[in-house]
């Protein structure tokens, strides 16, 4: 479903654009089958790894309807983007994610229960459906996650984190952000009490009674947390000088001929591949080269403009001196950098600098500033 190319990006937001922009809000709750997929934009795993961006994504939304026709595609679109400002600000729910999920991997490894259901085999149809498309296609329906995730956590009463650790070994568009808070707020604990419970009849209607035996826990209370977080204060600034330096490209930021940094004169360009050894979270083989691939396509396009640029593994930037890096966010890349007491100077979105500033609450006051988000770069 996902070439690992820039031009295939391209391509498919077009296409979506062009065909299938007009209905998404009407249609895009609706999952028809891992074959009928034009009722939403499947643009996620090329943004997540910054092959296109959310910037040229809404733009060319915006040059074939208006804001108003558009908006719900634009909030889609930026709700990624709001998820990272929202952990930037609060980091520790990452490293306590981490930390709660090794203890209980170590507890729970061998439970039955936990086994079946990564292996597609509970008594639930649509469940065991999903987990074989999740290997298979890695990828799911948005609305599809929250079922599942509903599903993982109050039917088969197994803990969050671990559905959470099952969607980023798999999943094309996973980011620590995203993931992690998406599956917080099934729960119940990111937003505290208020959970996502999937039910029968929603499953049925938005997948047009695809599926048969859905015995749910429909009445499943919120899951509780006693930790809270404080907002930590964070500086986005960007150095002012950059020019004849080397510089860090990570997993996140894949296209550097789109960012805001284009036209610095740079001495080299690393991109910086990332090893299942030296991550928390093992990703699956399908995922690990869909990654190489993607990386590799933003070499051969750097080459092809004549930038010097070289693919390095992330325990070879111990060895680069003078040099700066398109900022990660926080996850596995950020953590071996703070691991190992890099020193490094952070390049900064302007999208980023911008919207973060209004990720300290809720989605729905992020979504009163979308409009003045959007009217900076339209």
């Amino acid at each position: 479903m996902f070439e690992a190319s820039r031009a295939k990006a391209l391509n498919q937001l077009d296409n979506f654009i062009e065909n299938n922009l007009a209905e998404y809000s009407r249609l895009r709750n609706f999952d028809f089958g891992p074959e009928k997929r034009s009722n939403v934009s499947c643009l996620s795993p090329y943004i997540t790894h910054g092959i296109i961006n959310e910037k040229e994504v809404i733009q060319k939304s915006l040059n074939k309807f208006s804001f108003s026709k558009n908006e719900k595609f634009i909030q889609e679109v930026l709700w990624r983007t709001y998820w990272k400002g929202w952990l930037e600000l609060r980091p520790n729910v990452w490293t306590d994610y981490l930390s709660e999920l090794n203890q209980i991997k170590n507890e729970l490894q061998n439970n039955e229960d936990y086994l079946s259901a990564i292996d597609g085999k509970t008594n639930i149809d649509c469940f065991n459906e999903w987990v074989k498309e999740l290997k298979d296609n890695n990828y799911l329906h948005n609305h599809t996650r929250m079922w599942f995730a509903s599903i993982w956590i109050f039917t088969l009463e197994l803990p969050w984190q671990l559905g959470a650790e099952f969607f980023m070994q798999h999943l094309y568009d996973g980011d620590a952000a995203s993931n992690t808070l998406g599956w917080r707020w099934v729960a119940g604990v990111q937003t505290q009490g208020k959970h996502y419970l999937a039910s029968e009849w929603n499953i049925k209607k938005f997948t047009n009674n695809r599926f048969q035996n859905i015995k749910l826990n429909e009445n499943a209370p919120p899951k509780v947390s006693e930790k809270s977080y404080q907002i930590i204060k964070q500086d986005f600034k960007n150095p002012p000088n950059i020019e004849n330096k080397n510089l860090l490209i990570f997993e996140n930021n894949l296209s550097f001929e789109i960012t805001d940094f284009k036209d610095n004169n740079l001495k080299k360009i690393y991109l910086v591949s990332n090893s299942n050894e030296n991550r928390s979270i093992k990703l699956s083989e399908k995922l690990v080269k869909f990654k190489s691939l993607l990386i590799n396509d933003q070499e051969q396009r750097l080459k092809d403009r004549s930038i010097d640029c070289q693919i390095i593994d992330i325990s070879e930037i111990i060895n680069i001196e003078n040099c700066f890096g398109l900022y990660p966010t926080v996850g596995e890349n950020l953590d071996f950098i703070n691991s190992n007491n890099l020193k490094i100077s952070f390049l900064y979105r302007n999208l980023d600098q911008l919207a973060w500033q209004y990720c300290n609450k809720g989605f729905f006051n992020f979504k009163n500033y979308i409009p003045k988000i959007v009217s900076t770069f339209n």
